[in-house]
């Protein structure tokens, strides 16, 4: 059945990401380009259920390429999880006239969209923005360049302290289950070792990552550790430490929302710019139900079924470049 747009709804879902607002940008501009009118949806799948919406125009969009966070706020919705919670947001969709929806986020952010779609008949397009670079079908994600720069700044400041104490340095990146921010921004700040949840990393291995690490310094050493059930966080990964090496010095540092905050990166805003610009060009294909992601510097459709199922692995050689650096 062919689906008329005149109208689209935006929102922002699940943790921020720098390169939110320049979506945000991206998607209304495009959008009006095209005819379209615009409306933004505040407080994520929460404010499509209450109502609170507002009409976009060009300049509603103006000043906030340079931006963290999202002007759309964003806001988790258990409500959103049941049928009467989706059917009050299609009601809301229609009553404000909405034909489709622009969400951004990440796997749960598309969780809810693939069902509202199945249960509405609505388009709905996803804009992947995550810190954690872990939804697959896209190389990166909105919101990873600008996390990776943070937390390689923050260790190249925290290393001038191990240098100056002869300590050892545990330093906890976020990334939930996915090592990409942890083993990127330890290559890319010369660290001793990443700790992983893609890697099991029993006690001979923490040991041999130590033992390099100070063979090569002798007077300090970083490791970088992914939050994490499976690594156990920078304090699960001291704390055994501490049990086997009581002679070594350390310290944690958890780098926390820090990493979520800060204008994007030139990276970041290009990528947001495109996808959000590519998103409307989605929706006039009348594609439904699809991610906009990029794939070897080009725009690709990902169904939203292969972006949430498969897990997006990380590169183990890249650990065997860590590992070789190290010495």
């Amino acid at each position: 059945m062919k689906y008329e747009i005149n109208c689209i709804g935006i929102l922002t879902s699940g943790g921020d990401a720098p390169g939110m607002n320049a979506a945000i940008r991206s998607v209304t501009r495009a959008a009006i380009f095209h005819g379209i009118r615009v409306k933004g949806i505040y407080h994520g799948y929460k404010g499509l259920i209450s109502g609170e919406i507002k009409e976009f125009q060009t300049q509603s969009v103006s000043n906030i390429i340079q931006q963290g966070g999202t002007i759309l706020r964003t806001a988790r919705c258990k409500e959103f999880m049941t049928e009467e919670g989706k059917k009050q947001a299609y009601e809301t969709m229609q009553k404000e006239g909405i034909d489709a929806l622009v969400v951004l986020g990440g796997d749960g952010t598309f969780t809810g969209a693939r069902e509202f779609a199945q249960d509405f008949n609505v388009p709905i397009v996803g804009v992947p923005c995550t810190i954690d670079n872990d939804v697959c079908g896209t190389d990166y994600t909105i919101g990873y360049d600008t996390a990776l720069n943070t937390i390689v700044e923050a260790v190249d400041k925290i290393r001038d302290t191990a240098n100056s104490h002869e300590r050892l340095f545990f330093i906890e990146v976020m990334g939930r289950d996915a090592g990409f921010l942890a083993l990127n921004s330890a290559i890319a700040s010369g660290a001793e070792a990443a700790i992983i949840p893609e890697i099991e990393t029993g006690e001979a291995q923490l040991e041999d990552l130590i033992q390099r690490g100070f063979r090569k310094s002798k007077n300090s050493s970083i490791v970088i550790v992914a939050e994490s059930d499976i690594t156990g966080g920078a304090m699960g990964i001291a704390s055994r430490l501490k049990e086997t090496h009581p002679e070594y010095d350390s310290r944690i540092t958890i780098l926390g929302h820090l990493q979520r905050g800060g204008s994007p990166s030139a990276q970041d805003r290009i990528l947001a710019s495109r996808l959000g610009a590519a998103a409307i060009d989605a929706l006039l294909e009348e594609q439904r139900n699809v991610m906009i992601g990029i794939d070897d510097d080009k725009i690709v459709y990902v169904p939203f079924t292969k972006a949430i199922k498969d897990d997006k692995p990380v590169d183990l050689a890249l650990m065997e470049v860590l590992k070789t650096l190290s010495y």
